[in-house]
């Protein structure tokens, strides 16, 4: 017979693991072993079994689930959008696709037009005289008036009951080839693959982030 406790503890990145501690029923001290599952798997996919095992012969095992995976889910970096964990950062590039500036980076579950919103990205942009054309997921950033310039222009959104019509289409398509430089842009931000390991705080991927900007312009200008 073996008893069993949940545990919780934390780990880098202000991250919760939580798993299964397997104690033996016998006096200790006791050899101790951690058991997690490959990755894409839980605790639940197979290796609890041998943890009770081990655990009749004496050993006290703690079985636990990676991050983001099982009962470790890192709900506030969950994004909905994109279904999967991970850092929500705002970029600009100027015409060209050069990169000018990084937002800091937020935990996944927040919003493309909320954070733009809490940056005062629109203020900040109409005070310096700029603006910038954005994708179909900052609808709505732009709330200055009708008769003022606006400082983020977007294409059109369809809805199930309001197609688009052809000359909004036109007006996507002119868009998306104005945009296609500052793609490339971002494409060659998302080319250092540190950034798709990102396990850490956001302040620490902040300074990751502007760095790499850096480094991105560097290589591309040569």
């Amino acid at each position: 017979m073996t008893l069993r406790e949940r545990v919780s503890f934390p780990a880098e990145g202000a991250v919760t693991l939580r798993g299964t501690l397997y104690l033996p029923e016998t006096p200790g001290p006791h050899p101790a072993i951690t058991m997690a599952h490959g990755y894409g798997g839980t605790t639940k996919h197979g290796i609890e079994p041998f943890a009770a095992v081990f655990a009749e012969e004496g050993f006290v095992v703690l079985v636990h689930d990676h991050r983001g995976f099982g009962a470790c889910e890192n709900r506030k970096n969950y994004s909905g959008k994109y279904k999967c964990h991970g850092l929500l950062v705002i970029a600009l590039t100027d015409d060209n696709g050069r990169l000018l500036w990084a937002s800091a980076a937020r935990p996944g579950r927040a919003s493309e037009i909320t954070a733009c919103r809490h940056d005062k990205l629109t203020q900040k942009l109409r005070a310096a005289g700029l603006g910038a054309i954005a994708d179909l997921g900052f609808v709505g950033l732009d709330d200055s008036g009708p008769d003022a310039d606006p400082a983020v222009i977007t294409g059109y959104k369809a809805t199930r009951n309001r197609p688009l019509t052809r000359s909004q289409k036109l007006s996507n398509k002119a868009l998306a080839a104005v945009r296609a430089p500052v793609e490339h842009g971002f494409a060659h931000l998302k080319n250092w693959r540190a950034l798709g390991k990102v396990r850490t705080d956001p302040k620490w991927a902040t300074a990751l982030l502007r760095a790499l900007l850096v480094l991105t312009n560097r290589e591309v200008a040569r």
